[in-house]
């Protein structure tokens, strides 16, 4: 069993479909739970995500870079760094854009860092990249070819109803899934953080 928190931000709901994906992977493992934490809740839910036993980071890219929001939400997370408690808790993400590249790789780096400044360990994503001559992918995962962590890419015209397509929406989930049976072998219990006994503790 495996505690699993999605903490993301959707500007127009594209990115809500793919951590939707992430949570039905993750409890596609048996016995594995999942929360999603849009950022614009998360004071509510702090103590959930210092006692999980994985965080998967979502935001969409905008300019070359994670959006504006869930950069604040990381930076709120600096009342706690010194603390640490999210040390040795595992990490993954995810990032959805308008175009094919978009630059994704940096908001997916960007994460990534934000995960080691929290002493946290990075899941990446274990699957080859997705093979076409023709550019129909016929449901293969990993379309986008990413390593670091899933990439989506939403058509701009149309609604998170149809995009981002099938395809990403299998690689979130796989990511998911991944992300609970690693941190369940790992048997990864952490003592509760409780607030009260540390300094800096709440944003």
């Amino acid at each position: 069993m495996s505690n699993v928190v999605v903490v993301y931000h959707s500007g127009y709901g594209h990115t809500r479909v793919m951590a939707q994906a992430v949570a039905q992977g993750v409890e596609r493992h048996l016995g594995s739970i999942c929360l999603l934490i849009p950022v614009e809740e998360v004071d509510d839910h702090w103590d959930r995500l210092h006692n999980a036993d994985a965080i998967i980071f979502g935001a969409p890219t905008y300019m070359g870079s994670a959006s504006a929001p869930f950069k604040s939400f990381m930076e709120a997370t600096s009342a706690f760094y010194l603390a640490q408690p999210w040390r040795d808790k595992l990490a993954a993400g995810f990032t959805n854009s308008g175009s094919l590249c978009g630059d994704k790789l940096n908001t997916l780096l960007q994460m990534a860092v934000f995960a080691a400044q929290h002493s946290m360990i990075w899941v990446g994503l274990d699957l080859l990249p997705a093979r076409s001559g023709t550019g129909v992918f016929d449901g293969q995962m990993n379309r986008l070819g990413s390593s670091l962590g899933a990439m989506s890419q939403s058509n701009v015209e149309q609604p998170p109803e149809l995009a981002p397509p099938p395809e990403d929406r299998c690689t979130a989930a796989h990511l998911g899934e991944r992300v609970a049976r690693l941190a369940e072998r790992m048997n990864h219990s952490p003592v509760l953080y409780t607030p009260d006994t540390r300094k800096g503790d709440s944003p």
